[in-house]
């Protein structure tokens, strides 16, 4: 990644002209985005004052007007998108509209917006992928309408999982060979979940005012307030997170490594003594159904964790506190990942298979074996000089395989229990 290998170098400017040379384009929005790490170095200084003057106008005025009709549009096809039902008269509830297609959509918008704002993908690319969301629909949408089906429900669960994947595709440039490119699209989904957070607190508090300056008036517009402003702002929150990534990438840095430094702490506590109570609080994963299916939900939490903690640490200097952290932070998920193999074992033997038996058994060995990797590399990097980015690189070898259980959840596993 050309982040890592400008900081290696940055006290050498014969080889940060050689990296210069490879690709000047890469070379210059990889030095800017983390300038603001490196600012104190005096050789630093000195190449952001070239790469800067060599490009002038773009660097007073990066956002154009044509950037920001693009963001534009991308919103309003996604929020269009999401009122059909509004639109077309489709009865939500009989047809389940939104549980079918609201993350297609969500993601849809996304793949637009990187369709109308990457200079270098490829025609036959845009095409894959805008083909492949279509597919996507028409599969989803003719499954039928039946709330009981555990099979067709959890297709409805994994497709935008699925998505997700092609998606990031589209934010590599399809280049599958280049490990980067997947860290890269890694830390941007850490930085796109702070940054969404951000503005859905900022909506929610803006609503709240705007609820209470025309309540103070006696006028209601909560119904088309939420109709129309409050639907389409919550679908087009993460197209304008992705927007502030792209152009102004110092805020991100400096924000998401310090909630990574603070969340992880806090998080391997929490959990410790959570499993300390369980035993207290007579709890047992083996015979309750819900709880197990919480322990699940927490081991994913964990699991999303610990990938974005990653990456945040890694951007920076090595940090020994945090990789400690992450090492105390995989050996915990992976004692909660073994509980609940156990459990859904135990299940298995007593009840028989079902959709979501299989469904948690393969996700769950799935990520045991990515614990498991993720745990070898974090000893090394805390007993045997190891680099972090390593675990990273790990991280990113193992994504094609999740992409194959979810195509296989998806368009597979209704049809092994024949929809049910």
């Amino acid at each position: 990644m050309i982040e890592n290998k400008i900081k290696e170098v940055i006290s050498n400017p014969e080889e940060l002209e050689k990296l210069y040379h490879e690709d000047k384009t890469i070379f210059e929005n990889g030095f800017l985005k983390i300038y603001p790490e490196i600012a104190g170095n005096e050789l630093a200084g000195f190449w952001k004052i070239r790469l800067e003057y060599e490009r002038p106008e773009q660097s007073k005025n990066k956002v154009t007007n044509v950037d920001i009709l693009v963001l534009i549009i991308a919103c309003l096809i996604t929020g269009t998108l999401i009122k059909l039902p509004t639109f077309i008269n489709i009865d939500i509830e009989k047809y389940f509209f939104y549980e079918k297609n609201a993350g297609l959509i969500v993601l849809f918008g996304l793949s637009i917006y990187a369709i109308l704002t990457k200079e270098f993908l490829k025609k036959k690319h845009q095409i894959i992928s805008i083909g492949a969301f279509l597919v996507s629909a028409i599969y989803i949408n003719l499954l039928p309408s039946v709330r009981e089906s555990s099979s067709i429900n959890l297709a409805y669960i994994h497709l935008p999982l699925l998505l997700w994947c092609i998606y990031g595709l589209l934010y590599i440039d399809f280049n599958l060979g280049d490990k980067s490119k997947r860290i890269d699209y890694i830390k941007y989904n850490g930085d796109l979940a702070i940054l969404s957070a951000l503005l859905l607190i900022a909506g929610m508090i803006l609503t709240g005012i705007t609820m209470g300056l025309f309540s103070s008036i006696g006028i209601s517009i909560e119904k088309f307030y939420f109709d129309y402003i409050v639907i389409w702002g919550l679908v087009s929150i993460p197209i304008v997170a992705t927007y502030i990534i792209r152009y102004y990438p110092t805020v991100t840095n400096k924000i998401a490594p310090i909630i990574a430094n603070i969340f992880s702490p806090l998080v391997v506590i929490t959990l410790i003594i959570y499993l300390i109570n369980i035993p207290l609080a007579g709890k047992d994963p083996y015979n309750d159904r819900d709880f197990l299916l919480i322990f699940n939900l927490m081991l994913l939490g964990v699991m999303g964790i610990i990938v974005f903690a990653v990456s945040e640490t890694s951007i920076n200097k090595k940090q020994r506190f945090n990789e400690i952290i992450l090492l105390v932070l995989s050996v915990v998920s992976l004692i909660i990942d073994l509980v609940a193999l156990s459990a859904i074992l135990y299940r298995l033997g007593e009840f028989g298979f079902t959709p979501n038996r299989v469904a948690v058994l393969g996700s769950n060995l799935l990520i045991f074996a990515n614990l498991v990797l993720i745990m070898v590399d974090l000893i090394k990097v805390n007993f045997k000089n190891g680099e972090i980015n390593q675990v990273e690189l790990t991280i990113a070898k193992y994504l094609p395989i999740y992409t194959m259980w979810t195509v296989f959840v998806v368009f597979t596993l209704p049809i092994i229990f024949s929809f049910k």
